[in-house]
């Protein structure tokens, strides 16, 4: 962590929330993938902080960063909350603009309480600079009470092999089917629309597929516009867990290596598309 922080910064030492990262891209990756609405909610604890992203009441996107990825991370409430311009922050992160993967921009964030803003202060090169970001009264966020206990259907793929999947359906249609089942086809994606119909099918044993626990046959379709901003942290992500739960809600965990080794997750709760469900209803 760069000295020229340190000294700058000593006034915001005794801030409620302190955190230090060597590099400011670690944290302007992870908040990319969940980059698809303009304000986020920020969780505070002392595990590290959550941003949610939410859209239509329908999707539902987290990025975890724990405590341990911070070289420096100090919470001395038990939790905080509050809203924040996620597209204004992420301008902050990348303030300095260098594309050089080489190149890091140490990072000191701090918080102190309800109504106080979030500062940054950055420094590259021996050039510091400092953002105040205004803080908001935070929003109710979606509960999909998506719980482990009340999952049926599991799936870990590479993710190397997902993007391959998602690169061949046509992401242009209105849905996206996910069938698994513990019988061939096992697990397919298939995506449904006026151009027609693509399937692409994993078997269980496939070397794209690292774990398979599948209780009983499911078939659910989610709106692709609700999906599409997922993709993001697909391209950064080395594993992808999909779950499906007994109503039928998807759950889509990403977890991504940073740069230095360590490991963050971002998740996408999905509510199934309820056209498709009341189909079926009338169908049975």
């Amino acid at each position: 962590m760069s000295s020229l922080i340190t000294r700058q910064s000593q006034d915001l030492g005794h801030a409620m929330f302190v955190a230090k990262l060597d590099s400011a891209r670690t944290l302007s990756s992870i908040l990319k993938a969940i980059h698809f609405k303009e304000t986020a909610t920020c969780f505070l604890s002392s595990n590290g902080l959550k941003m949610t992203v939410e859209d239509a009441k329908c999707v539902q996107g987290n990025a975890f960063v724990q405590s341990a990825i911070f070289q420096e991370f100090s919470f001395t409430e038990e939790s905080a909350t509050f809203k924040i311009n996620l597209n204004v922050l992420l301008e902050c992160l990348n303030i300095f603009g260098s594309k050089d993967p080489a190149q890091h921009t140490a990072l000191k964030m701090c918080y102190d309480g309800y109504g106080s803003p979030l500062v940054l202060l950055l420094e590259e090169n021996g050039v510091l600079t400092d953002c105040s970001i205004r803080t908001q009264e935070p929003e109710e966020t979606l509960d999909f009470d998506f719980c482990s206990a009340n999952v049926v259907n599991k799936a870990i793929l590479k993710a190397e092999c997902m993007r391959e999947v998602f690169a061949e359906l046509d992401m242009t249609s209105n849905v996206l089917e996910i069938l698994m089942s513990p019988d061939a086809p096992f697990f397919r994606l298939s995506t449904v629309g006026n151009a027609g119909n693509t399937h692409f099918e994993i078997p269980s044993d496939s070397e794209m597929m690292e774990t398979f626990d599948c209780q009983q046959t499911q078939t659910n379709r989610f709106k692709i516009t609700l999906l599409k901003p997922s993709l993001k942290a697909l391209t950064l992500a080395t594993r992808v867990s999909v779950r499906l739960d007994t109503r039928g809600f998807l759950s889509m965990q990403y977890m991504i290596r940073n740069d230095d080794g360590s490991i963050c997750f971002v998740e996408y709760l999905c509510a199934p598309d309820e056209e498709f469900d009341e189909e079926n209803d009338v169908e049975e």
